[in-house]
């Protein structure tokens, strides 16, 4: 075959399957958008209601209990695997580490990043039964931090390492310590680091599998760390299967918020990025 053509051919084939990726994207989120913003147009509150009494069966109400519940298993969840992630990607440089000691780290951190989400479900489930205890919002974080902590490890490694050497170099130049050399390279990292703890957010507000057997689920507001709880992921999932059309439209503005927050999510990370690259070294304010 005419080398040109086959030029041709596979520029037009990559060409139709980009445009056939973003189609199905457009379809999926414009749908969603749509059918779950008519809801919000005639129940605007339907996002800040407590659910009825018998919520699931029509019983009136909105998903507020879900919203909250998201949030408090997420962001503590976020908080705790953004300190070990940090520390974590920080012991893996090279001034405090060795390169076979970085490479068996990198190998379970691999691991632990092409690990299905469920698995870890399953693994504090197994937790769970053994102490006698049950699914609760605490054991939903410790799930859910378990599932960001290889995620946000990873970008914030490879945002230090990313970082000029000369910055390393002149910092114990100056005569600095191991310490306050990692916060001046953590420094110059730091758009790279506040990307992955987005990323790692987004992925734990729209991870369903981990909390599914861990956080429980529960019609209820959220009553206790040790009481079980019910995210945004889980609640669409059991309204999606609902036999109540009612019940099934609500499961379409709860997929709207979660569509939006990643949405709001994205920018935000852009936004921070942008902001933070102003004051590394060699940025406008450093």
């Amino acid at each position: 075959m005419d080398r040109y053509l086959e030029q041709r051919l596979f520029g037009l084939l990559a060409r139709a399957s980009a445009a056939l990726v973003v189609a199905v994207l457009l379809i999926v989120v414009g749908v969603t958008l749509y059918r779950g913003g008519r809801v919000f147009l005639t129940d605007p509150a339907v996002a800040v209601t407590p659910p009825g009494s018998r919520y699931m069966l029509d019983g009136g109400g909105g998903f507020l209990h879900a919203v909250l519940g998201s949030i408090f298993i997420v962001v503590p969840a976020t908080v705790v695997a953004t300190t070990l992630s940090i520390s974590t990607a920080v012991f893996l440089q090279s001034d405090y580490s060795s390169e076979r000691t970085s490479d068996v780290i990198n190998m379970f951190l691999n691991v632990l990043w092409g690990t299905p989400p469920i698995v870890y479900g399953v693994f504090v489930l197994t937790v769970i039964i053994a102490v006698g205890a049950q699914t609760s919002l605490v054991f939903g974080i410790v799930a859910i931090a378990i599932f960001q902590y290889p995620i946000i490890t990873r970008y914030a490694d490879e945002a230090l390492r990313s970082a000029p050497d000369t910055v390393r170099e002149a910092t114990y130049g100056l005569g600095a310590t191991r310490f306050e050399a990692a916060r001046v390279t953590l420094r110059a990292a730091l758009p790279g680091v506040v990307a992955g703890v987005v990323m790692g957010f987004a992925r734990g507000i729209g991870d369903a599998a981990t909390v599914l057997f861990t956080a429980g689920r529960s019609t209820q507001m959220p009553a206790g760390p040790f009481e079980p709880a019910t995210t945004l992921p889980i609640l669409i999932f059991e309204q999606a299967a609902s036999f109540n059309a009612e019940v099934r439209s609500h499961a379409y503005a709860a997929s709207f918020l979660l569509i939006v927050a990643a949405l709001t999510l994205i920018l935000v990370s852009k936004l921070l990025a942008g902001r933070f690259a102003r004051y590394t070294p060699g940025g406008r304010y450093s």
